[in-house]
This record gives C-alpha cells, sequence and structure tokens, in this order.
C-alpha cells in the first residue's frame, strides 16, 4: 500500500470525527492560507491543465456533483443553465448525502475508480490540498488568470495550493461576532475588549468542544496575534513559533477563569453555542452568518441583537476564518469544456445575487454585496463582505484534518485544565509535525 492511500484512508477516518465543519450549520469548512498556498512545492507537477477555449464549443451534457440541496439553491442554478444554453449543452445535477465527510468520500470513490461521474463537484474549501495533491483536479490557472479580479481575495486563497488555483469560488462564510443590544451597543475595537465587557455584562459564548468548530475560533485569535500554523511551502510546522500560540490560548484560558465565558463552552458547538446566545443571557456569540435568520425567530433575541466582523486581537489584526465551497473540474470529466460553462455560470453576477438573495447564501463577488436586493435580503451584507475580505484560510495541506485535530485536542486540553497553554502549543506543534511527516 503506498504511503499516499495510507494517507487518504487515514484522512478518511479523521474526518469523521468531525462532527461538524466550520462555515455553517450544514457541515461547510474551509481551508487555505497559512501555508502551501501560493509557494511551489513541486506536489502536484504533472497535473492536467485546463484549457479554457474549451468552453468556446462546448455542446453535449455535464453532471454537477453536492451535498443535498437543502436550500434549492443548485436546482436553480442548473434550471438557468438549461434555460440559457440548453438544448445543445444542459446540465444534470447529482445530491450526495448530507453530511461533508460522506460527500467527500462520494468523490474520492469517484476519484478513485477514474469515474467521470462528476464534470463538476461542489468542494468544501478545506479538501483542496487533498485533491490537487493526488491530482484529480484540473489546473484551473490559465482560466482564472484574467478572472481572479472578480472574486474576493480571500476565497480565492481557499483554492489555491502549490502556486496553482484548483477550482472557482462558488460560496463563502466567515465568522463573525453577534452581540445583544440590551447589553452592549456595537463591537468593541479588540478582542480583549469584547472580553473585558462580557465578564460585566453576561458573557461571550462559542465553539470550545474538541472538534473542527475549535480549531477555527482558536486560528482567528491566533492569526490575529501574528501567528502561523505552516511554513509557507506549508512543509513544517511554525505552530509553536514566535509567542502567538501561547498568547491566544492563554487569553482564552483567562476568559474562563474570570467568567468572561462560561466553561461549559467546552462542550459547545454551532448549536450549543446559538441555543445559549437565544436565551438573552449573554452579551455575544462568535458564529456563522447562517445564526442571524434563526436568532429572527428566537422570542428573547429577536428584536434586540445586531452582527458585525470581529474585533483586532490587541497589538495585531482582525483575522476571521473562511467556510465555503469551491467549483473543482475532476480530470476524469467527459465534457471539461461544459465544465468550465457550468463554472463560469456559477460565478456570474447573476447567479451570485440569485444566492445570495434568494438563498442566503455569502456571494464570492464583492460587487454583488453593493445590490439592493441582497442588501434587503441580507440586511447584515455590508458586515458579512467585511468579515469575509479580512478573513484568513485554514492550512491548505493534504494532512489538513490531522493538523486540525492536533490544534482543536490540544486546545481544548488546555480549556478543560488538562494541560497549560504552553504545554497544549508544544504537544499540537509536535503532533502537526508527525502529520506532515506522513506525506
Amino acid at each position: 500500500m503506498t504511503k499516499r492511500l495510507i494517507l487518504m484512508l487515514c484522512a478518511a477516518l479523521l474526518c469523521g470525527v468531525f462532527v461538524a465543519a466550520c462555515g455553517d450549520d450544514s457541515s461547510s469548512g474551509g481551508g487555505g492560507g497559512g501555508g502551501g498556498g501560493s509557494e511551489e512545492s513541486g506536489v502536484t507537477e504533472g497535473a492536467k491543465v485546463i484549457d479554457p477555449s474549451l468552453a468556446d464549443d462546448a455542446k453535449g451534457e455535464v453532471t454537477y456533483c453536492q451535498g443535498k440541496d437543502t436550500s434549492g439553491n443548485a436546482h436553480y442554478m442548473v434550471d438557468e443553465f438549461n434555460k440559457k444554453y440548453g438544448p445543445d449543452l444542459k446540465a444534470k445535477l447529482v445530491e450526495f448525502p448530507a453530511s461533508a465527510d460522506e460527500q467527500r468520500n462520494q468523490f474520492i470513490q469517484r476519484q478513485q475508480a477514474k469515474s467521470g461521474d462528476c464534470d463538476v463537484f461542489s468542494s468544501d474549501v478545506i479538501w483542496t490540498a487533498e485533491f490537487a495533491s493526488q491530482k484529480w483536479l484540473y489546473d484551473m490557472s490559465p482560466y482564472m488568470e484574467d478572472k481572479k479580479a472578480d472574486y474576493i481575495e480571500a476565497p480565492v486563497e481557499t483554492v489555491t495550493y502549490d502556486g496553482k488555483i484548483w477550482g472557482v469560488p462558488e460560496s463563502s462564510d466567515a465568522g463573525l461576532l453577534y452581540y445583544n443590544t440590551d447589553k452592549v451597543k456595537e463591537i468593541p475595537a479588540t478582542w480583549q475588549e469584547v472580553y473585558s465587557t462580557a465578564q460585566k455584562e453576561g458573557g461571550i459564548v462559542y465553539q470550545g468542544a474538541a472538534y473542527e468548530g475549535l480549531t477555527c475560533d482558536f486560528l482567528e485569535l491566533f492569526f490575529g496575534a501574528g501567528g502561523e500554523v505552516l511554513s509557507e511551502d506549508g512543509s513544517k510546522s511554525t505552530f509553536a513559533d514566535g509567542d502567538a500560540g501561547v498568547k491566544a490560548l492563554q487569553f482564552m484560558v483567562d476568559g474562563l477563569k474570570d467568567g468572561a465565558a462560561p466553561k461549559a463552552v467546552t462542550t459547545y458547538m454551532e448549536p450549543e453555542s446559538l441555543t445559549a446566545f437565544q436565551t438573552g443571557k449573554y452579551a455575544y456569540m462568535r458564529n456563522w452568518p447562517y445564526a442571524y435568520a434563526l436568532n429572527k425567530k428566537a422570542n428573547k433575541v429577536k428584536d434586540n441583537f445586531d452582527v458585525g466582523p470581529q474585533p483586532t486581537f490587541e497589538g495585531g489584526e482582525k483575522a476571521g476564518i473562511l467556510g465555503g465551497h469551491n467549483s473543482v473540474i475532476s480530470v476524469y470529466s467527459k465534457n471539461p469544456g461544459g465544465a468550465l460553462k457550468l463554472i463560469e455560470h456559477i460565478g456570474s453576477p447573476e447567479i451570485q445575487k440569485a444566492y445570495a438573495a434568494q438563498f442566503s447564501l455569502s456571494p464570492v463577488r464583492a460587487d454583488v454585496y453593493d445590490d439592493p436586493e441582497v442588501q434587503k435580503a441580507i440586511p447584515f451584507a455590508t458586515a458579512l463582505r467585511e468579515g469575509i475580505t479580512q478573513a484568513r484560510a485554514r492550512p491548505v495541506s493534504p494532512v489538513y484534518p490531522q493538523i486540525s485535530q492536533a490544534i482543536y485536542k490540544n486546545v481544548n486540553s488546555a480549556l478543560s485544565g488538562q494541560q497549560s497553554p504552553e504545554d497544549a502549543i508544544k504537544q499540537a506543534n509536535s503532533d502537526i509535525e508527525k502529520a506532515l511527516s506522513t506525506f
């Protein structure tokens, strides 16, 4: 059995422990910066490169694969495509199971079988490096060369690996900070001020359980404090370099000790933190955009909450974490030209506007946020665009699942008082190095 196949099997098992991935309540995720993105390492040498001219005379059928279409946006997108290009070129939707790990496994099985079942796949942003390193995706760099400027830069980072662009942003997401306007009137400038206010006004809730959500929450503080998880080429752990890791983790631990956050937060995922905030007891909640609509239906907070981008870590910067999906083309596609036309359609201003206004998905084009219909449908559109623009992607690495597990297990251990922040950061760094050595 090859080292890469062993890695794939290990990663599949690890994905099973991700009860909910960062991004929203439907297991969307994020990945990208922090090493392995823009700098070439040669891992993907020999991968197929897309020819943009294939789209010019595309005909036939193109199949778009994604998870369960719970919001209806995929059916809408395919219907609009067929109205525009049919009957010579038609799209077909194939839905995989709802859970993120099942979607990933379905795609992996098809790629290992060299199947052309999926021309275009809606890929969770944390899967870019894994799929690209297996040479399962077309290198889309030639196609994106003159289109990159149409997209917000941060989502493009999530589909960049080994110096190449492996797809096109489809929908995005970013962590936001919700606040109870009966307790506080605005988001302070720094996280330190947020916690200080929270200690006096009821507290802050976030995702502190040992799972992917905690990786996101910690990295927002870690990146803000100036830390980086991996070296530029993604080959080495820099997690314990400098004092950013200990500083961010000690800050979180102190927040639990002084009552700024409830001790129960170490068991919270997205639903639990949302339920806690909706009691009206807490001043702040770190969560994803999906929580806005649900808060509007919650009696105790529906008329007295607001939301905005995350603050700066004192002495550092703002650094939210990205979620979302990208459109990627399988190298086994029987119709790469048609796949290009479909991806172009998904990224068009018209479809991106419909995704936002009709289906509450976060657009990947900055200009769409200024549309009056979008502003009406998403009252916090300006804050959302700012949140996505300032956000960072999680580390791009073929062993991202192991890296994330190293972070959330040790961070949760420190939050729970089982080890010191210093020891937790050292252990996480060691675990990340072990993961990198397997590839």
